[in-house]
């Protein structure tokens, strides 16, 4: 049986398919032109429009705690959220929980937290001092594994929770402690440049430090973090 089309047209008409970017005659597998698409993964909420829900610190905690969507809480133990005195005029915030933090549920307080301790003492502040409370949160809420520097994605997810954080315990003063802290708020690393000078962080006077955990093994930077500390006092004393 003779075909309709001859041997020349039949090679111009493969020409073209292959010109139109046909590799195959036939698929390997039957298609079924009438399969709905699958449907679109559930959109993660933004974190933004979470926190703008919580209209105080027990509401923020709740909405933290019921987020689903940082892998970091996949492997920690449980919410480290703040300690101190909500509405203290100086909030201190840190880098993320370690060991110490993610079993006891509060910030700094291992080795690196008792340091903190003594020297807020030492400024005559404390985190359960009535007279001159202190209130300490960390940058992220959940200890990264290994005690890993969390990711730009992590930070970036939970800035906004931090943000709102700030906002709703409303003090006067910020210090920013170590290089993820610094990083978070204000893009920028390098704590040995940046300590020292004040900046503004959301909205308020904000001082970058070195980490305790950093003194701890560098004691000869104590006595920069002596005199920031001082700086800190005065400027709490100056606005009265």
């Amino acid at each position: 049986m003779e075909s309709g089309t001859d041997f020349h047209a039949a090679l111009a008409a493969l020409d073209w398919q292959v010109e139109l970017g046909a590799d195959e005659a036939i698929g390997e597998v039957p298609v079924n032109r009438y399969e709905l698409p699958p449907a679109a993964p559930a959109a993660k909420p933004a974190p933004a429009a979470v926190t703008a829900a919580a209209g105080d610190l027990d509401a923020l905690r709740a909405a933290m705690a019921a987020f689903e969507h940082c892998e970091l809480k996949r492997g920690a133990r449980q919410l480290v959220f703040a300690d101190g005195l909500a509405g203290a005029r100086l909030m201190i915030v840190g880098e993320a929980p370690g060991r110490d933090e993610d079993l006891q549920g509060k910030p700094f307080v291992g080795r690196a937290g008792q340091l903190l301790d003594r020297m807020l003492a030492a400024i005559g502040m404390g985190r359960a001092d009535a007279d001159a409370p202190v209130y300490i949160t960390n940058v992220l809420p959940w200890r990264p594994p290994q005690n890993r520097d969390p990711s730009p994605e992590e930070i970036a997810m939970m800035l906004p929770f931090l943000e709102r954080h700030v906002a709703l315990a409303e003090p006067q003063l910020l210090i920013l402690m170590g290089n993820i802290s610094c990083q978070a708020v204000l893009g920028m690393r390098g704590i040995t440049r940046l300590r020292g000078k004040w900046v503004e962080a959301f909205g308020l006077p904000a001082l970058p430090m070195f980490h305790p955990a950093y003194l701890l093994r560098n004691p000869a930077a104590k006595r920069e973090s002596w005199a920031d500390l001082l700086d800190v006092k005065a400027r709490l004393e100056g606005a009265g």
